[in-house]
């Protein structure tokens, strides 16, 4: 039998799994504007160390009791709230439908947490935070407020913020027309996460081998 991999995705983020989230709203206020799509996609880790794209998870969310639709947010992502072949879930159901595939992978890759990745992501994780906060969700796998940002990483890597852009740098198709959708957001953000987690891992980074014998 061969012997395990000495990567391990536990061991090359402090024992964070990064999970890349993306959501659709109904203006930019996580308090007051309407959470309408989430889209989460896990990474792992090849015996060789590098990451690539695993599970991708997304629903549609309704509208929850008194939020602001913003229509010029309605405008710019083209999504009807009231539509109803959306099939959207109310927020309590819809977090925990999210959740629950997260959990079940911070456990199955021997982590302790997710952390949230994404692109420019306190806007994000602000979404998340405020809709636990009305559901009374206690079961979130996502460290409260560490993040990485693929807009940082972007410009470090690539010189390129924008995420269409960075993703082009890297390699990555993009297509606008299905751009401003959470799951292809997420997946294209996905991608770019660990097209630059390799790079830098190509180059010599991160020595996770060393870490372990410590």
């Amino acid at each position: 039998m061969s012997e395990p991999s000495i990567y391990q995705i536990a061991n090359r983020f402090r024992g964070f799994l990064p999970v890349v989230v993306d959501v659709e709203t109904a203006g930019f206020k996580a308090e007051t504007d309407a959470l309408l799509e989430i889209a989460a996609v896990t990474v792992r880790m090849d015996s060789s160390g590098r990451l690539f794209r695993h599970e991708s998870h997304a629903c549609h969310v309704e509208p929850f009791p008194g939020a602001n639709l913003d229509q010029r947010a309605l405008d710019f992502t083209g999504i009807d709230p009231f539509n109803p072949f959306r099939m959207a879930k109310a927020e309590a159901r819809a977090l925990e439908y999210i959740f629950t595939p997260i959990r079940e992978e911070v456990k199955a890759q021997g982590c302790t947490r997710a952390i949230l990745v994404g692109h420019n992501p306190f806007f994000d994780l602000g979404f998340i935070k405020a809709a636990i906060e009305r559901t009374g969700n206690k079961k979130s796998p996502f460290h409260s407020f560490s993040t990485f940002d693929t807009a940082t990483l972007g410009g470090l890597a690539y010189g390129q913020t924008v995420l269409a852009k960075a993703a082009q740098a890297a390699g990555i198709e993009w297509d606008n027309s299905q751009a401003h959708s959470a799951i292809y957001d997420a997946e294209r953000t996905a991608d770019l996460f660990c097209a630059i987690v390799n790079l830098w891992h190509s180059l010599g980074g991160c020595p996770i081998a060393a870490q372990e014998d410590e």
